[in-house]
């Protein structure tokens, strides 16, 4: 059985820093698109960034040049490195692959 877990959401002061982790089990994510998605409150989940099996990149355009995704295939993980948060990246973010989801990690940027 496939299982995605993200981890390292948290409470952050607006401009700086956090980095979640999507660990894989029953599955492997070399070769394969992961991706990103985030759902705020009261809004629809909107895909944030991913990364294709040759290491193709997209990011959704508000977090262009404030986000990294990357993965790690000998530890089975994908990574969003977020810098520069904002209040309005407040959301659940939630990772994907297909036709699988993780069970969220909450991200909130406030002062």
């Amino acid at each position: 059985q496939v299982h995605l877990v993200e981890s390292g959401g948290g409470l952050v002061q607006p401009g700086g820093s956090l980095r979640l982790s999507c660990a894989a089990s029953g599955t492997s994510f070399s070769g394969r698109t992961v991706a990103w998605y985030r759902q705020a409150p009261g809004k629809q989940r909107e895909w944030v960034a991913s990364i294709g099996s040759g290491g193709t990149i997209n990011y959704t355009d508000s977090v262009k040049g404030r986000f990294t995704i990357s993965r790690d295939n000998a530890k089975n993980t994908v990574y969003l490195q977020m810098n520069s948060l904002k209040p309005e990246d407040t959301a659940v973010y939630f990772c994907w692959q297909w036709p699988v989801w993780g069970q969220g990690t909450q991200v909130t940027v406030s002062s």
